[in-house]
């Protein structure tokens, strides 16, 4: 059955996937919310464009990445034996 979530919660939890990057599987678990509600806001408009899914995948994919590359940089400048 569906539940009533206020505009506010719903401008609170796209701002969270599109600004802090998190997933909208999770934000979805916090706020006790269907990750099917929250993908339609983000198509139907609510607090912006419909990029933002793409917007926060590619947060998440540049934080790996730099992760990646400050291991391999670690990798690089120690001493061979």
């Amino acid at each position: 059955m569906a539940q009533f979530v206020s505009k506010e919660t719903k401008e609170q939890i796209v701002k969270e996937i599109k600004e802090e990057g998190k997933r909208v599987v999770d934000v979805a678990s916090t706020h006790n919310v269907s990750a099917k509600a929250i993908y339609t806001w983000l198509r139907g408009g609510i607090g912006g464009d419909s990029s933002a899914l793409e917007i926060a995948r590619l947060k998440r994919e540049n934080e790996q990445l730099y992760g990646i590359l400050g291991k391999v940089t670690a990798e690089l400048k120690r001493p061979k034996k």
